[in-house]
C-alpha cells in the first residue's frame, strides 16, 4: 500500500502490550530500542513470528539475529522515554477502546474486517472518498 500510494497512505504503529502476555511490555520496549538502530520492522517481524516463545533470552536472540549492537540495545530498552512511550501508546489504545491486536484504523475509524487480502480494496475505496 505504501508503494502504491506513497503520498496518500501512511502507517502509524502503536504499541498495545496485552496484559495476558507476560513479556509483551518488554517486547514492545525492545522493538522501540531496535528502532533506535534502524531495525524496528525487522525486530517486529521476528517478535511476531515467535510470539509464543518470547522471553528475555528470545528477545536478545532476536536482537542479535537482526544485527543490533547488544550493549546499545540493552541500554535503549531500559530508557525511561522508551518505557513511557509504550505506556502512552497503551493508554491511547485504551481510550479508543482497543481490546486486542492487531487493531486497524483508517482515517480515524476502526476497521472491523482485518482480512489482509481485502486491505488493498478497502484502502482504494477510502481514497476515493477523500478525493
Amino acid at each position: 500500500m505504501l508503494k502504491q500510494y506513497p503520498k496518500s497512505v501512511k502507517i502509524v504503529f502503536k504499541n498495545f502490550p496485552l496484559s495476558s502476555h507476560k513479556f509483551a511490555k518488554k517486547a514492545a520496549a525492545a522493538a522501540l530500542a531496535a528502532e533506535c538502530q534502524g531495525k524496528f520492522w525487522e525486530f517486529h517481524d521476528e517478535l511476531f513470528q515467535n510470539y509464543r516463545n518470547i522471553n528475555d533470552k528470545k528477545i536478545l536472540d532476536i536482537a542479535l539475529k537482526v544485527g543490533l549492537n547488544e550493549a546499545q540495545f540493552n541500554k535503549d530498552r531500559q530508557d525511561p522515554e522508551i518505557l513511557a512511550k509504550v505506556n502512552r501508546d497503551y493508554e491511547e489504545g485504551q481510550k479508543i477502546e482497543v481490546t486486542g491486536i492487531p487493531a486497524i484504523f483508517m482515517n480515524g475509524r476502526r476497521i472491523e474486517n482485518r482480512d489482509i487480502k481485502k486491505l488493498p480494496s478497502m484502502v482504494a475505496e477510502e481514497l476515493k472518498k477523500t478525493k
